[in-house]
């Protein structure tokens, strides 16, 4: 059965506040594949840690979705038959980091987070690794996300959250506080994990769910971290940010902040990544249903075999012992 492509404008994606320059973020996405080295290492580890949560669920998923093209999710794995990996406009397919995306069964196409070219009920998985971070109106997107799953589809995603990078904005904000007199937007602005599970709440899906791994990597020095962002194409894409280059003396003082202040006993630096894992499904009648309340068959004052008090009565007190 054919895929349906339609777009749908759904409520929740317009007039969101623009937090992030989304044409800057596309035009440097390339360089995420041009850089020297395994700029990739951590998509690839967190890809790894959603596939393995995605193996512990008994159900197949014949129509796939990788949003953003970072999961690693392959045609023939988890009973996916027909499977559609989605990278970002102007990084194009070549942004696919997809480990198995050369496999034959698998359709590459273009398209924005922020508006998804997917009619309803087209997907039985929608998967997205490290990639939704960057969207202006993620709740806009959860809602897209769940209206292209059909009844009983799962949605599994990564997103940085929490202290992602928090030594690396402590350094740079005191960098620029001491030689230019104030601080411009730096780092993205990240989603808390106890928001998490709401915005899935919010989007309308079931079961919600949020949790967080911290991966803490470090590194020779403060400059070599700020390498490795360039090629994953995780610098700063803050709509705000400073549009011309930082002066040299801020970049080598924060950089000498972040060794006084983060390195190890080997003069090594820590990097804190925050790795929020989102999972929630697409509502469907055979879902557990929460109980109408009253409605429960036996009292937990039986099962703890404790007396039980109503919330109106006084508790009386017990006589006092002479």
């Amino acid at each position: 059965m054919p895929l349906d492509l339609a777009i749908a404008i759904l409520p929740g994606m317009t007039d969101s506040p623009v937090i992030f320059d989304r044409a800057f973020l596309r035009r440097r996405l390339p360089r995420g594949n041009a850089d020297s080295g395994n700029p990739d290492f951590l998509f690839q580890e967190v890809a790894e840690r959603l596939r393995d949560r995605l193996a512990d669920i008994s159900r197949t998923f014949p129509d796939a979705l990788d949003l953003g093209g970072r999961t690693g999710v392959a045609p023939e794995t988890f009973g996916v038959e027909r499977l559609i990996v989605s990278a970002q406009p102007q990084g194009g397919t070549d942004n696919v980091r997809s480990p198995n995306a050369v496999a034959g069964l698998i359709a590459a196409l273009v398209a924005d987070e922020e508006l998804l070219p997917f009619g309803d009920n087209t997907f039985d998985l929608i998967a997205s690794n490290l990639s939704l971070h960057w969207v202006n109106d993620l709740p806009g997107a959860l809602i897209q996300i769940r209206h292209a799953l059909r009844p009983d589809g799962l949605f599994l995603a990564t997103i940085f959250g929490g202290d992602t990078l928090n030594e690396l904005r402590d350094c740079l904000l005191s960098a620029e506080s001491e030689l230019l007199g104030g601080a411009s937007p730096r780092i993205s602005p990240m989603v808390a994990l106890g928001d998490a599970a709401g915005l899935l709440q919010r989007a309308g899906f079931s079961l919600p769910v949020a949790d967080l791994d911290r991966i803490n990597v470090t590194y020779k020095d403060a400059f070599r971290l700020m390498a490795d962002l360039r090629g994953m194409g995780e610098t700063n894409a803050v709509h705000g940010r400073m549009k011309h280059f930082t002066p040299r003396s801020v970049m080598m003082r924060a950089a000498a902040l972040y060794q006084e202040r983060y390195a190890d006993n080997d003069g090594r630096i820590n990097a804190t990544f925050d790795v929020i894992f989102l999972h929630g499904w697409a509502p469907h009648e055979s879902q557990q249903q929460p109980l109408r309340p009253g409605s429960a068959v036996a009292r937990l004052a039986d099962a703890l075999e404790a007396e039980e008090t109503s919330l109106g009565d006084s508790a009386t007190p017990s006589p006092k012992t002479k």
